[in-house]
């Protein structure tokens, strides 16, 4: 049993000055019934609390650190931009650069406007495809997460899920009568309300591989029947691209599945850890955002000089030859050990892997949307967590969150954690 005390002194100051004691709700612990630990360093795949406890990190900041905690090229460019200043609301060469980088890797993408988050990219993307359509209604999926704009808290996952939180109070009624949320994978029910209601919809929003309610992959068809319809009525077809972008495939699972959504929101990758978001799309879209058109957004910090310094380094570790088909094969090595282990065991689990994330659901049924997420055995996880916690793994917090694994992951890591499994499976 590893020691948390000064994990535990910190969280309990926390709780006087911040809500939950927490800044974002899973990070609590509370669904898996731990406390939280408090991070002091990281390095490469690892990171160590703040009692000296060293972990196996399979977080990785949820997803932005596929290349591991402080790469080098990474911190070499934040340390070069320091020197220039951290923030100047104001344009700078970063932004031009990455920019292009996202446009060249992209296939869909035209032009991009930085943000500061994943929530602030995909609220902007709505309130661009209602401005370009003239509509109003917008169309998600059970068990997507898109952040924590009003319009978007309707059967969401992530730390919603995770909290049992159906959307959540301070949402006006009104905000949200004009979203609509369907069951992820259920290509003749979404044929069929587009059939209804497809000259009303302004924009049809999803992850493309769902990462927040565990990871759930799309069913062949279902994405060519989101792009086929959408077209068919006039609609804007919306990958949140925050967590699959530059991490499925260097060009996002865009690139993976052979779709072109018409708007694309990315995160997390293209900051390098930093607080970054982007949304972009087709020219003749992205053209009427303000100030070259009349859908206004803004943000003070919006392409920060620290952010795209971190993302561009970040880009260009990953177009290294190679990179991805070596993190295919250490994420299939991890995902094969822990399929193993459990059915040694006698565990029932369904192991979900696309690119380089993964999730383990403790259920034997194959999970393909939010409903069959929900009866895995949340109790047999949350046990599951805390054993492996001890084992120094860290692993999120959620049976309804995605596993990372990143380039700093070797095949000895991917032993030890196997290991560790294959122990908390027996005395599970």
């Amino acid at each position: 049993m590893l020691n948390h005390n000064m994990s535990l002194k910190l969280y309990k100051r926390a709780l006087e000055k911040i809500p939950g004691g927490v800044n974002s709700p899973v990070r609590a612990c509370k669904s898996v019934g731990a406390d939280p630990v408090f991070i002091d360093r990281a390095d490469g795949c690892f990171i160590f609390d703040a009692d000296g406890n060293r972990y196996i990190d399979y977080v990785g900041s949820w997803g932005p650190l596929i290349v591991g905690h402080r790469h080098p090229a990474v911190i070499e460019a934040i340390e070069s931009v320091l020197n220039r200043g951290t923030s100047f609301g104001a344009p700078t060469d970063l932004e031009i650069e990455l920019a292009a980088m996202v446009i060249e890797a992209v296939p869909s993408v035209e032009m991009v406007r930085m943000v500061n988050s994943g929530t602030e990219a995909t609220m902007s993307a709505i309130r661009l495809a209602r401005g370009v359509t003239g509509r109003d209604t917008v169309v998600k999926f059970d068990g997507c997460y898109h952040g924590h704009a009003d319009t978007l808290l309707v059967e969401a996952g992530s730390g919603v899920a995770t909290l049992s939180i159906p959307g959540s109070p301070g949402v006006p009624k009104s905000f949200v009568t004009h979203t609509l949320s369907l069951p992820y994978n259920d290509v003749e029910g979404f044929k069929k309300v587009m059939e209804r209601d497809g000259e009303k919809i302004a924009c049809v929003i999803v992850e493309p591989v769902a990462g927040n309610m565990g990871v759930v992959p799309p069913v062949p068809g279902f994405l060519e029947a989101l792009r086929e319809e959408t077209e068919r009525h006039g609609s804007i077809l919306i990958f949140d691209e925050v967590m699959t972008g530059f991490r499925v495939a260097y060009g996002g699972a865009q690139q993976l599945y052979g779709i072109s959504p018409d708007i694309t929101t990315l995160g997390k990758i293209i900051g390098g850890g930093m607080p970054v978001g982007a949304y972009g799309g087709r020219r003749e879209i992205m053209e009427q955002v303000a100030p070259q058109g009349s859908v206004y957004q803004a943000g003070t910090l919006s392409g920060n000089p620290v952010a795209m310094a971190a993302g561009i380094a970040t880009l260009k570790e990953i177009k290294r030859p190679g990179f991805y088909d070596n993190l295919e094969n250490t994420t299939a090595q991890l995902v094969d050990g822990l399929t193993k282990a459990a059915r040694q065991a006698g565990i029932s689990v369904t192991v979900d892997r696309v690119g380089s994330m993964a999730g383990l659901f403790f259920t034997d049924r194959t999970v393909k949307n939010f409903n069959d997420a929900k009866t895995c055995d949340l109790d047999r996880f949350s046990s599951y967590y805390r054993k492996m916690l001890n084992s120094g793994i860290y692993l999120a917090p959620s049976q309804f969150e995605a596993l990372f694994v990143s380039s700093a992951h070797t095949a000895e890591h991917i032993d030890t954690t196997v290991a560790a499994a294959e122990k908390v499976f027996r005395e599970l």
